[in-house]
């Protein structure tokens, strides 16, 4: 139901503007929080605290896109981060989520609610799946103590391939 108010009552809401509504909105208007804990929250919960992570904002537009008829499934991999010092950009420096939502004629189309992020700019995709529990990017375990352990910390650097003139 949600996601119901962004469609023209008067007949005729263009697809891609609706989309991108519904990823600045979720933007715009939930708080973004880390969680450690894995898996997400159920996308009720979401749109009831207007409050999670970024796995959770993948899952809430999802969601909320396949309420409306479209086929969306969840990503998983990284954001990259050009200024590491940017607080711009959610998500830099550890694993990130996003959707992806089927467009005829165009295929897939990323959407990033997170970051308000539409199309695939800084996204480096891992794991695509039709639910997040599919889509994990990491497991394993840790042996040792727990004052061991200082953290972790993802860089990401792009870089230019050899022989191609694209600037």
């Amino acid at each position: 139901k949600w996601a119901q108010q962004f469609v023209s009552a008067r007949g005729h809401t263009e697809t891609g503007r609706l989309l991108m509504t519904l990823c600045y909105a979720i933007h715009e208007s939930f708080v973004y929080s880390r969680r450690t804990e894995s898996g997400t929250q159920p996308p009720l919960m979401t749109l009831h605290l207007r409050r999670g992570t970024c796995r959770d904002f993948a899952l809430f537009m999802i969601e909320a896109v396949r309420s409306l008829g479209f086929a969306a499934r969840f990503v998983t991999g990284y954001v990259y981060v050009p200024n590491r010092d940017s607080a711009s950009v959610l998500g830099g420096g550890s694993t990130h989520a996003w959707c992806q939502v089927y467009l005829p004629g165009a295929g897939w189309v990323e959407f990033d609610p997170t970051n308000g992020i539409v199309g695939n700019r800084d996204l480096i995709r891992v794991a695509v799946a039709r639910h997040p529990g599919q889509a994990i990017p990491l497991s394993g375990s840790y042996c040792g103590s727990a004052s061991s352990f200082l953290g972790m910390t993802v860089g990401v650097k792009v870089v230019k391939e050899a022989g191609t003139d694209k600037n």
